[in-house]
């Protein structure tokens, strides 16, 4: 179970990511930089209890219609080798030090955790409340199974919506299934989309609460 410290955090998150952002191939704001505020998310636990897990969700108001956006984040005790390209920056953790936040698209222990909700293995939790399960976050037991074996991810790509991340055992022919992490979010109603997906909420800038897709599996059937 992870421990949520009611501390502070130098540079905070907002902050980093507003660095961050702008530099995603997915960014829809302009040049003058972002106005980023909270809008909502959900945790995953990390069953060893070393990394934290949080999706966050950060609504952008700088340009003239504000977008939302996913940004799964993990945080570590010390820098994870291999995943440099998903480094958003280091923070100074009021409790726990010097922590190194990452993009989660290229973290293991994030990318093994959405597989196990996605497959009924473990729960969303609140954002802000230790112990606490988030019901908001739906995750319908619709299409083929969630693959097991290797689930680190491999390749990581960015596209104008989202982040596609290959999990799974791989064959001769590719890898056996792609992640979808959304990144660009818009409302939606439960029941668009088929197969393995989670849906949650986050606040509208005027207050109103939205619900949409945050990431999907499609998973291959050869």
């Amino acid at each position: 179970m992870a421990v949520i410290h009611r501390t502070t955090m130098s540079p905070g998150k907002l902050e980093l990511l507003a660095g961050w952002l702008p530099l995603r191939p997915w960014y829809r704001g302009g040049s003058g930089g972002p106005q980023l505020s909270k809008a909502g998310g959900f945790r995953l636990d990390d069953p060893e209890g070393e990394v934290g897990i949080e999706f966050m969700v950060v609504t952008d108001a700088a340009g003239d219609d504000p977008v939302t956006y996913l940004v799964p984040l993990t945080y570590r005790g010390a820098p994870l080798k291999g995943a440099e390209d998903g480094l958003i920056g280091t923070s100074e953790h009021g409790v726990l030090g010097r922590r190194w936040i990452y993009d989660g698209a290229h973290d293991p222990v994030l990318v093994e955790q959405l597989l196990a909700l996605l497959a009924g293995r473990t729960t969303a939790q609140d954002q802000n409340v230790d112990d606490t399960p988030d019901p908001t976050v739906e995750v319908p037991a619709e299409g083929a199974g969630v693959p097991a074996g290797p689930t680190g991810p491999g390749t990581v790509t960015d596209t104008a919506e989202a982040s596609l991340v290959t999990v799974g055992p791989t064959t001769e022919e590719g890898p056996v299934s792609t992640l979808t992490v959304c990144r660009v979010l818009r409302p939606a109603p439960a029941g668009d989309g088929a197969g393995r997906r989670v849906l949650a909420g986050w606040s509208a800038p005027d207050g109103a609460r939205r619900h949409g897709l945050f990431a999907h599996l499609a998973v291959s059937e050869d």
